[in-house]
């Protein structure tokens, strides 16, 4: 039985509800406790009282609003804000105005901070100085005159919400980072236990169909060939973690390759040049990279795929079918360095310059010109019968959203 690995999700912010669903009650006892001690001081009690009433029904009947952030919705958290603020209005009306000269409380008290909490843990910290601002508009017009009492209320609620609501989005992006990494560890077990599966069983059976098929030549030898592919591009699957994308298959040149290299991807942002390259390993192409990804602008990226691409393509009209190929991928410190090299014949001396006078420019455009392009330079060794190594590179400065000059078309052949 194939067992799966289950990712929990932590709520950081969880806590912060419950807290504030407890909260909003004792603020709501207290408050009332206060108006029944100093009862007798207020010129219009029954306002008050009203007021208590509404805010007990309110409270008690909202607390399901506050248990968790999908309920506790923008419209009601514009209405309890409502509630709170109309409180505070409603103060002088009730109270004597000599009690509110002298730093009373307000009729909702310490119960406004729940609402500006609210806000404070729904939205961080935008929300909760929206919200305690309109707070400090209410007391200041309560009061008539901005108390040193006053003020120092309004800036303690201010700050405090403020500085909760930016301790709620950290918490939010270390859940999301936490999250995260639990999913990467899950889905690294999951790749070793299938990667020990595959590797007793589906790539042993690849590798004897390619040996096998080699021997018996024929349609058989092709089976083979594709075979090894397959071994190869499973390998690099159940190692990397990162499937590389669909291989096209082999046509009598490898213009087929070079043409998807050259589609256009519908990413943005950087694009991990080590995955553009993954369709051209196969039996006869070994490709070697860093272990880490290798992010170029999409299109340098392409650009350098492609000449890549056009290497190869001259490995396998000039070099033969029984000829290898090796991609390295290097991330130095001044630039990206990718060397495809080959064992075949060589390149006779003064063939270049020959096959340019003829007008067949394969090296000079589909390789130099695309790295001219993007701000690289192409350099081609070659030693009659001991094979081509050709060295792509690009700098630092030539890593950036440098868009290619216009495409030349199919890479034409050296």
């Amino acid at each position: 039985m194939v067992r799966r690995e289950r990712v929990i999700r932590m709520s950081v912010e969880q806590p912060l509800w419950r807290a504030l669903t407890a909260y909003r009650v004792l603020t709501l006892l207290y408050a009332i406790g206060l108006f029944a001690t100093a009862y007798e001081a207020f010129d219009r009690p029954g306002v008050a009282i009203a007021y208590y009433v509404v805010l007990s029904v309110w409270t008690l009947a909202t607390l399901p609003r506050v248990a968790n952030a999908a309920r506790c919705t923008r419209p009601f958290l514009a209405v309890d804000l409502l509630v709170a603020l109309t409180g505070i209005l409603l103060t002088p009306l009730a109270d004597s105005h000599e009690r509110i000269l002298s730093g009373g409380p307000t009729l909702p008290s310490i119960w406004t901070a729940g609402s500006v909490l609210a806000f404070a843990v729904k939205g961080g910290w935008r929300w909760a100085a929206f919200a305690s601002s309109a707070v400090a508009l209410a007391n200041l017009v309560e009061r008539g005159v901005p108390t040193r009492d006053t003020v120092h209320n309004v800036v303690l609620v201010w700050v405090a919400a403020i500085a909760i609501g930016y301790v709620v989005e950290v918490a939010r992006a270390s859940e999301r980072t936490l999250a995260r990494a639990l999913e990467i560890e899950a889905a690294t077990r999951e790749r070793e236990r299938l990667a020990r599966d595959i590797h007793d069983g589906v790539l042993q059976v690849l590798a004897m169909v390619q040996r096998r098929g080699s021997a018996l030549g024929g349609e058989a030898a092709e089976l083979g060939r594709l075979a090894g592919e397959q071994e190869v591009a499973l390998r690099t699957l159940v190692s990397g973690g990162t499937p590389p994308p669909a291989r096209v298959p082999e046509d009598a040149a490898l213009g087929a390759v070079v043409r998807a290299a050259e589609e256009p991807y519908a990413e943005e942002g950087p694009l991990d040049l080590c995955v553009l390259l993954a369709p051209y390993a196969g039996a006869r192409v070994t490709l070697s990279g860093p272990g880490s990804p290798v992010p170029l602008a999409p299109a340098v990226a392409r650009e350098l795929a492609a000449a890549v691409g056009a290497a190869l393509d001259n490995v396998r009209r000039h070099a033969g079918d029984g000829a290898s190929a090796w991609i390295l991928v290097e991330d130095e410190p001044d630039g990206i360095l990718v060397t495809v090299r080959d064992d075949g014949p060589g390149i006779p001396e003064g063939r270049l310059a020959q096959a340019e006078s003829e007008g067949r420019l394969g090296v000079a455009q589909s390789i130099r010109g695309r790295l001219r392009d993007i701000g690289g330079t192409a350099e081609l060794i070659s030693v009659p019968g001991q094979g081509t190594e050709v060295e792509l590179k690009i700098p630092n400065e030539g890593k950036g959203p440098k868009a290619p000059r216009p495409s030349r078309g199919k890479a034409e052949r050296r």
